[in-house]
C-alpha cells in the first residue's frame, strides 16, 4: 500500500525529518529509507533510532511521529495508475488482496478518505493481524501467504502462489513476495533507483521493475 498505491512513503519521510530536525539530526536519505520500506512500524522506527542515535525510547519516538502522521494522513492520495488498476482488476473479477505492514489503526487513517478504491479489495490484511506470528512481518512471506489463503477461502478456489502477481515498492516487500513464490511487480520510488543496486539480481528471474503502475502490461498476464 504505502509507496505503491498511495503516496504515504513521502509523508513518512516528511514526518521523520521533522522529528530528526528537533534533535539536529537528518535528513533521512534513501540509503537508509530503502531499508525501512515495508517493514512493520516498530522495526522501521528502531532502525531510525539506531542509525541517527536519537535520545528517545521507541515509545517516545512513536508518540511524536504518530501525532504528526495523524495530521498528514488525510492529505494522502493515490499514486499514478493505482486507482485505475484496482478498478480494472475488480471489474474483471480478478481476486485481489491488500497485504500491508501498516496496523489497522494506521490503515484506516490513511484510507478513510479513499474508500472508492480500497473498498474494491476482496481481502485486506494489516500488519497487526493476530494470525501473523510475532516477528514474521515483511521480509517474511507470512502476510502474503495469509492473503492468498483468505482469497482461496472466500472464492472457494485453489490459487497457487506461482499463479499470483504481488506488487511491491520496497526491498523488504520484494523479498517477502519472492519468498511467497509469486511473480513480483516491483515499482520503486523514483528517488530510490540510485541505491537499489542490481534489480535483476534481486528479482532473480521472477519479476520485473516498473517506473509506474501506469506501465503495467496487462495483456502479458492475461488480464
Amino acid at each position: 500500500m504505502d509507496g505503491l498505491l498511495i503516496n504515504t512513503e513521502d509523508l513518512y519521510t516528511l514526518v521523520t525529518n521533522e522529528v530528526l530536525a528537533e534533535y539536529g539530526k537528518g535528513p533521512l536519505l534513501w540509503d537508509v529509507k530503502i531499508q525501512l520500506q515495508g517493514l512493520p512500524g516498530h522495526q522501521a522506527a528502531q532502525k531510525i533510532l539506531d542509525h541517527f542515535q536519537l535520545p528517545l525510547t521507541l515509545e517516545e519516538f512513536d508518540e511524536k511521529v504518530l501525532a504528526l502522521q495523524n495530521i498528514k494522513w488525510p492529505t494522502c492520495s493515490f499514486l499514478p495508475g493505482a486507482l485505475d488498476l484496482i478498478r480494472y482488476l475488480h471489474s474483471k473479477n480478478v481476486p485481489i488482496a491488500l497485504c500491508t505492514s501498516s496496523t489497522k489503526f494506521k490503515f484506516e487513517g490513511k484510507t478513510g478518505h479513499l474508500k472508492k478504491g480500497f473498498n474494491l479489495f476482496d481481502i485486506i490484511i494489516t500488519g497487526d493481524d493476530s494470525r501473523i506470528p510475532h516477528g514474521r512481518g515483511k521480509p517474511f512471506p507470512d502476510i502474503w501467504q495469509l492473503g492468498l489463503k483468505e482469497l482461496n477461502s472466500k472464492f472457494s478456489t485453489n490459487i497457487q502462489p506461482e499463479e499470483c502477481l504481488i506488487f511491491e515498492d520496497g526491498l523488504p516487500g520484494v523479498a517477502a513476495a519472492k519468498s511467497a513464490g509469486a511473480y513480483v511487480v516491483w515499482v520503486p520510488h523514483p528517488d530510490a533507483y540510485e541505491v537499489l543496486g542490481d534489480t535483476k539480481a534481486v528479482l532473480d528471474g521472477n519479476g520485473e521493475v516498473l517506473s509506474s503502475l501506469t506501465h503495467l502490461d496487462k495483456a502479458k498476464f492475461g488480464l
